[in-house]
C-alpha cells in the first residue's frame, strides 16, 4: 500500500531512478557493441558476453515498461538488476577487466531498485486500476 509519505513527486522520482539506471545501461551496452562489434567482450567468458549483449534487448524493455508503468518493468528491473550484479560482482573477483567503480555503483542501482520497488508496484497498480475504469466503465 502506498503510504501518506509516499508523495507522487517522491514516486515520479523513484521512476526517474530506474529510467535513468536503465538508460545508462542500454548506452553503455549498446555503445559497446557499436565501437567494439562482436569482439566486444572477447576477453570474457561466452556465458558473459551472451549475458551482457542480452542486455542491450533487456535495458530498453525495462524502460519502456517502466514509462508505461507497467508491473512487469518493475520484475524484469529487479531480475536485470541481480543478474547483473552477480555476474558483474564474479568477473570483478575471478576475471578481472571491470573497475571498482562500476560494480560499486551497479551495486548501489541495484539497491535503490529493489528500496523503491514496492512503492513502485502499488502507484503502478493504481494506475492500472483508473485505467480500466476509464476504458471499459467499469471497476
Amino acid at each position: 500500500m502506498i503510504t501518506v509519505t509516499t508523495s507522487v513527486r517522491a514516486l515520479r522520482a523513484f521512476q526517474a531512478v530506474w529510467l535513468i539506471g536503465f538508460v545508462v545501461g542500454t548506452i553503455t551496452h549498446t555503445a559497446d557493441l557499436i565501437f567494439g562489434g562482436v569482439d566486444a567482450y572477447s576477453g570474457f567468458p561466452l556465458g558473459v558476453r551472451l549475458f551482457w549483449v542480452t542486455l542491450t534487448i533487456l535495458d530498453p524493455l525495462t524502460v519502456a515498461l517502466i514509462i508505461f508503468r507497467r508491473r512487469s518493468g518493475i520484475v524484469l528491473g529487479i531480475v536485470v538488476m541481480i543478474a547483473d550484479i552477480t555476474v558483474n560482482w564474479t568477473v570483478f573477483a575471478v576475471i578481472g577487466g571491470l573497475s571498482v567503480f562500476g560494480v560499486l555503483s551497479q551495486s548501489l542501482f541495484a539497491v535503490l531498485v529493489i528500496v523503491t520497488a514496492r512503492p513502485l508496484w502499488m502507484w503502478f497498480g493504481r494506475s492500472s486500476q483508473r485505467d480500466r475504469v476509464r476504458v471499459d466503465g467499469t471497476a
